[in-house]
């Protein structure tokens, strides 16, 4: 694995994409190739009201520790997302409350929430058994999922165990378990696929894949975007122009041939190729900002080493940023260690590669969490009412072709202010040993680890 847990395996933070990939947490609803809402821990729904939704739950489920799976537990797992600070993303800008009511789950929002179903499929939302809520505050996954594999020991940010669990209400798991190891570095990732030491590496970087084995690596596009997010509450990017200096400056091609060794897409805005509607709706820009002169001005430009193009992607900036009249001065931290500060607003800029459906499957959920004034990750410190009721539109439309156009929409209303400048689009490279079968390639990086993934 890439990252090593950052808050001890919580479902409620980004952690909880750690237990999806292993299969140990399941989430109510899951989502298929298109996006659309499928059943899981829930095995129907209907939209009761504007503001209502009813699940029926499914029969026959038991948690890890021999715990039934009802409409009461879970509702409880939803009440305690609700109420967590700071919320899961998903929950960003969503009143919701989650209630048992004979035998059903009723989830209610505080306004119209169109994509409910498409919420509660975020592995952030996953339901565990009661007993992992017991800790004061704390959330333990160990032995409290539903999934084909429990989770059964986790070491610091070192490793953790899985074992094939026998009672799973679906198809039983092909292997006997799960050995994980978290390793940052890439190169060391890379080495454990050549040297047989791993079945399945995740992200393997770029300036690796071409050294593996053409059969141990897929790629696949990814709704996941490299973008440069300028901080438009303190220091020289407050200013609009100076903003729009730092945009003409960049050249992502040079980042997409040289960094990404052409393993990456060209950004023509926040959404990639993975959404293809995104790119036949999009419409050029009006009204952008004319740059003003850099004439010296510093900067400190920011981003964190554990995906390991990024580093690269921060010098070819600095280098291109410098020659268009800034003074820059680079940083650079493991990501646990420099989240705090750029959330902080403590840099000028910061490079981020994000993934833009990973919650909902929708984009909406991302611009409102990363763009939007009361954004949980809001790194551009960025407070524009247009944005706001443009994100706000986008998430009361119903699925389909309107609510496509009106996220474009918010795309350019983003896009109009500079504060974030997309880059590129990542792929996902994984490695798989050629003695292993039926991992997952997923682009919304969710599954990796499947009930059908076994050695040959």
């Amino acid at each position: 694995m890439l990252q090593p847990p950052r808050s001890g395996l919580s479902p409620f933070s980004d952690d909880a994409f750690k237990l999806s990939r292993w299969s140990t947490a399941e989430t109510l609803v899951n989502l298929d190739e298109k996006g659309d809402a499928r059943p899981a821990l829930a095995t129907a729904w209907s939209r009761t009201s504007e503001r209502a939704w009813e699940f029926t739950i499914r029969q026959g489920v038991t948690f890890h520790d021999g715990t039934p799976l009802t409409a009461q537990v879970a509702a409880g797992a939803l009440t305690r997302a609700s109420q967590v600070t700071p919320k899961p993303r998903i929950l960003d800008g969503v009143e919701l409350t989650a209630t048992a009511e004979g035998g059903k789950l009723i989830v209610t929002t505080g306004e119209p929430d169109p994509l409910v179903p498409h919420r509660l499929s975020s592995p952030q939302l996953s339901i565990l058994a009661e007993r992992a809520y017991a800790t004061g505050g704390k959330v333990d996954p160990v032995g409290t999922g539903t999934g084909p594999f429990k989770l059964t020991k986790v070491n610091g940010t070192t490793t953790a165990t899985l074992d094939r669990y026998d009672g799973y209400w679906g198809e039983k798991a092909k292997a006997a378990g799960i050995d994980v190891s978290f390793v940052p570095d890439g190169t060391a990732r890379a080495a454990a696929i050549r040297s047989g030491e791993a079945h399945i590496v995740e992200a393997v970087p770029v300036s690796q894949a071409a050294l593996l084995a053409k059969e141990t690596i897929s790629e696949v596009p990814m709704p996941r975007t490299n973008t440069l997010y300028l901080n438009t509450a303190s220091g020289p990017f407050k200013s609009a122009g100076l903003r729009a200096a730092a945009r003409a400056a960049i050249d992502a091609g040079q980042l997409v041939s040289g960094v990404y060794e052409g393993r990456a897409d060209l950004a023509a805005g926040l959404l990639g190729p993975a959404l293809p509607w995104a790119a036949a709706g999009r419409k050029p820009l009006t009204e952008r900002t004319p740059a003003a002169a850099a004439k010296g001005t510093g900067i400190t430009l920011a981003t964190y080493s554990d995906r390991a193009e990024l580093p690269e992607v921060a010098s070819v900036l600095q280098q291109q940023l410098q020659t268009a009249g800034f003074a820059v001065k680079l940083v650079v931290r493991e990501y646990a260690h420099i989240e705090e500060d750029a959330l902080a607003g403590k840099f000028d800029a910061f490079i981020l590669s994000r993934a833009t459906m990973l919650d909902s499957g929708d984009p909406v959920a991302y611009m409102q969490a990363d763009f939007t004034c009361d954004g949980s990750f809001n790194l551009a410190k960025l407070c524009d009412d247009d944005i706001d009721k443009a994100v706000k539109k986008a998430a009361a439309t119903d699925a389909g072709p309107a609510r496509r156009a009106a996220i474009l929409e918010a795309e350019a209303a983003i896009l109009r202010t500079d504060a974030a400048i997309p880059m590129l689009h990542e792929r996902v490279i994984q490695g798989d040993a050629t003695t292993v079968t039926g991992s997952a390639k997923d682009p919304r990086e969710r599954l990796l680890i499947t009930a059908g993934t076994r050695l040959k």
